[in-house]
């Protein structure tokens, strides 16, 4: 268990509690959070080996989930469950996943200084044994860095127009969205006639003398 997908104690404790009911599903934990306020919320992001988690899924992790932590109960004060699916400008949590959106642009952030800085931002090259690879952009060259795995604090998608594109086509490869199902906006502009009175009453006689002023 990686501390992208649980960073705190309580955090990790939680994932090895839900992780064999959400990969009993035929899914995976991407990550999960216990974030505090007055009512704590137990954040849970899960996802299909192949991508593509629905609606449905998510509510089908939930009731798995509530399940067990109902037995467990690791969580002493009341807390609000929610479960969804990483999103267009997902984190990357797993080793797998700087390979899955190879090409696509992501923000790294690690958790010591390399050649003075923290954060990263540039294309994904892939993986390398257990680096990272990202192309970023040094004094005015672009250059291939390798991060190591362990060193990464927090790392996620950008949300850009080439992601948003993807993300559709494999909804749509999914299945997931299903073009027969929108019907193609049809006008009848061409059938208008041109010379028609936009004001007249389609219901007048068009014989009628419209001059002639109606009987009291």
């Amino acid at each position: 268990m990686t501390d992208l997908i649980a960073k705190s104690a309580i955090d990790q404790r939680l994932a090895s509690i839900i992780t064999p009911a959400i990969e009993g599903l035929g899914f995976e934990l991407v990550r999960v959070r216990l974030m505090g306020g007055r009512t704590r919320t137990l954040q849970i992001m899960a996802d299909r080996p192949e991508g593509g988690i629905e609606v449905d899924d998510c509510a089908k992790i939930s009731t798995a989930v509530s399940a067990v932590l109902d037995v467990e109960d690791p969580l002493d004060d009341p807390y609000v469950l929610e479960v969804s699916s990483p999103g267009i400008d997902r984190p990357l949590t797993r080793l797998k996943d700087f390979d899955a959106w190879e090409g696509y642009e992501a923000r790294i952030e690690t958790t010591e200084l390399i050649d003075g800085q923290r954060r990263f931002k540039g294309v994904l090259r892939g993986t390398e044994v257990q680096d990272v690879l990202i192309e970023i952009e040094s004094q005015g060259e672009v250059v291939t860095i390798g991060l190591n795995f362990d060193w990464l604090s927090d790392a996620k998608l950008v949300l850009t127009d080439e992601l948003i594109s993807e993300m559709l086509r494999q909804k749509k490869a999914s299945g997931a969205i299903d073009e027969s199902q929108f019907d193609e906006i049809e006008t009848d502009e061409d059938d208008e006639d041109p010379t028609a009175d936009p004001t007249a009453d389609p219901t007048a006689d068009p014989t009628a003398d419209p001059t002639a002023s109606k009987e009291e």
